[in-house]
C-alpha cells in the first residue's frame, strides 16, 4: 500500500486501547490518527491522559495526538477501532456506525445482535456479509463487526479444526482467567492474590452462546447457531496475561488422536492465505510437552495470536480432553479486532 489508511481509537487510555497502540504502532495498512476517551481526557495530549501499562514505549507520533469526547467530529477517520466497556458502548459505538464509519468492536454489547457479525476471521470470516443488512451499511455505508469474548477466542480456536472434520456435539469447558481481563486497575490485590475467584459476571453465559454463534452457519440474512451443547465454567486466577482453558469434548465421528493433532497443526485459513499482517502463519499449534501449555511459556506464540493446545487425551465423559491457552488482551481483545480490521480492508469493505 502506498498510503496507510487512517484508523481511530475509542476508548484509547483503557488497556485494550493501550494494545490497540501498540499493535498498530508501524502496522503496514493502518496508522493511528485520531484518539477518544472519557471526558476527563478530553482536550489534553494522548501522553498526558494516559497511565502506559505496557512494556513498549508509548509511541512519539501518538502521544502528542488530542484525546477528543467519544463522539464522531469532522476528523474522525473511516475506520474506528472500539475498546470500551459494554454501558459505553451501547450508547456510543452506534453514533460512529450511523455517522458512517466502520466500527470494529471489542465490546460485547452487540456481538449477538442478529445483524452484527461476530468474528475470528480464521473460523467464521464467511459471515461477513451479514454486515450488509445493517441499516447502517444500506443508509451511508456505516457499520459494526466485532470480536469475541476473550474466553471464548482460544476455546473456538481449538474447537473449528475438530469441529470441520469430525463434528463437536457437547463441550465441557473450565477456564483460568488472566486478571488483565478485568482490566486496570482490574481485580483487588487482596482477593486475587493466592487465590481463585470461581466467578467472572456474564462470562459463562457469554462464552456458551457466542461460542454456539461462531461456529453457526451463515444463510445470508443470520447465522443459525451450531446446534453444540456447551458447558462453561469460569475462573479468575493470579495469571497476568493468558487465559488457560480444560476442555473436553465429544465428537460426531470418531477420530484418533493423530487424527486431531493434525487436524490443530495443518489449520490455515483465509488469512493465513492472504497473508494478512497480524495474522500468525499458524493459528493452532499443539505442544507435545506433558505439562505444556502454559500461559508463561505459551501465551506468546505467534506474536500473541496462536492458540496453543496440548495434552490431548482420553475423556472417560466424553471422547476426549486437552488445554489451551491464549492470550486474552492480544488474541483475545485487541489483535482480533485488528484482524478483522485487515480482513474488512482485503475484503473490501474498507477503502
Amino acid at each position: 500500500m502506498n498510503k496507510k489508511i487512517p484508523v481511530g481509537i475509542l476508548g484509547a487510555t483503557g488497556t485494550v486501547g493501550q494494545r490497540f497502540i501498540q499493535l498498530l504502532d508501524q502496522h503496514p495498512w493502518f496508522e493511528v490518527a485520531w484518539l477518544a476517551a472519557s471526558d476527563r481526557s478530553a482536550g489534553k495530549t494522548y501522553a498526558a491522559a494516559v497511565k502506559w501499562r505496557l512494556n513498549t514505549p508509548l509511541p512519539e507520533s501518538v502521544a502528542k495526538l488530542e484525546v477528543f469526547p467519544a463522539a464522531p467530529n469532522a476528523s474522525t477517520p473511516k475506520v474506528i477501532f472500539a475498546a470500551m466497556d459494554a454501558v459505553a458502548a451501547k450508547e456510543i459505538e452506534p453514533q460512529f456506525a450511523a455517522a458512517g464509519h466502520a466500527v470494529v468492536s471489542n465490546s460485547s454489547a452487540f456481538r449477538m445482535e442478529q445483524d452484527v457479525p461476530l468474528v475470528i476471521p480464521e473460523v467464521n470470516a464467511d459471515h461477513l456479509p451479514l454486515l450488509k443488512t445493517q441499516k447502517w451499511y444500506q443508509k451511508n455505508g456505516g457499520f459494526m463487526v466485532t470480536n469475541p469474548n476473550c474466553s471464548a477466542m482460544g476455546l473456538v480456536l481449538a474447537l473449528a479444526p475438530l469441529h470441520r472434520r469430525f463434528g463437536v456435539e457437547k463441550i465441557f469447558v473450565v477456564t483460568m482467567q488472566a486478571v488483565s481481563g478485568a482490566g486496570y486497575p482490574g481485580v483487588p490485590s487482596l482477593d486475587i492474590l493466592g487465590n481463585v475467584i470461581p466467578y467472572i459476571p456474564s462470562e459463562e453465559p457469554k462464552m456458551e452462546a457466542e461460542t454456539r454463534k461462531l461456529l453457526g452457519s451463515f444463510h445470508g440474512a443470520g447465522v443459525s447457531d451450531a446446534e453444540i451443547a456447551v458447558s462453561a465454567h469460569c475462573n479468575r486466577v493470579p495469571v497476568e496475561d493468558g487465559h488457560t482453558e480444560s476442555v473436553s469434548i465429544k465428537l460426531s465421528k470418531p477420530a484418533q488422536a493423530e487424527e486431531i493433532i493434525a487436524a490443530w497443526n495443518e489449520f490455515r485459513c483465509l488469512p493465513q492465505k492472504l497473508k494478512l499482517p497480524t495474522a500468525p502463519e499458524q493459528p493452532v499449534i499443539y505442544e507435545t510437552a506433558p505439562d505444556r501449555p502454559q500461559p508463561r511459556l505459551d501465551v506468546n506464540r505467534g506474536g500473541g495470536m496462536a492458540a496453543v493446545v496440548g495434552r490431548l487425551r482420553p475423556c472417560n465423559v466424553f471422547d476426549w480432553r486437552f488445554t489451551v491457552v491464549s492470550h486474552n488482551v492480544i488474541r483475545g481483545a485487541a489483535g482480533a479486532a485488528v484482524l478483522n480490521g485487515e480482513l474488512l480492508h482485503a475484503q473490501g469493505y474498507i477503502r
